[in-house]
């Protein structure tokens, strides 16, 4: 069983940062951690993941240069620090593992 808890959306202007953090417990060891977002009226589209081996970011082209993802392993934690942000990027950002999901959190970036 694994566990997440995504926080620290919230609203902002076009050009601000954010930072989100993605607390994990339970069987996690060894798996990828993914963030999505889903904007409304829109599906789910993936934004980044860390490999568990290499702790290796990796990122979907839309946010390549802008966001950032890093990993406090004492804490079980992934942060998903999101700057220069567009109106295009308000959404609803989960964590994931394997099939686990948080509730997500949201992020509203105002023009």
């Amino acid at each position: 069983q694994v566990q997440l808890v995504e926080s620290g959306g919230g609203l902002v202007q076009a050009g601000g940062s954010l930072r989100l953090s993605c607390a994990y417990s339970g069987r996690t060891f060894g798996y990828d951690i993914g963030w999505f977002r889903q904007a409304p009226g829109k599906g789910r589209e993936f934004v980044g993941g860390t490999t568990w081996s290499s702790e290796t970011p990796y990122y979907a082209d839309s946010v390549k240069g802008r966001f950032a993802i890093s990993r406090d392993k004492a804490k079980n934690t992934d942060y998903l620090q999101l700057n220069s942000l567009k109106p295009e990027d308000t959404a609803v950002y989960y964590c994931n593992i394997l099939q686990y999901w948080g509730k997500g959190t949201p992020v509203n970036v105002s023009s």
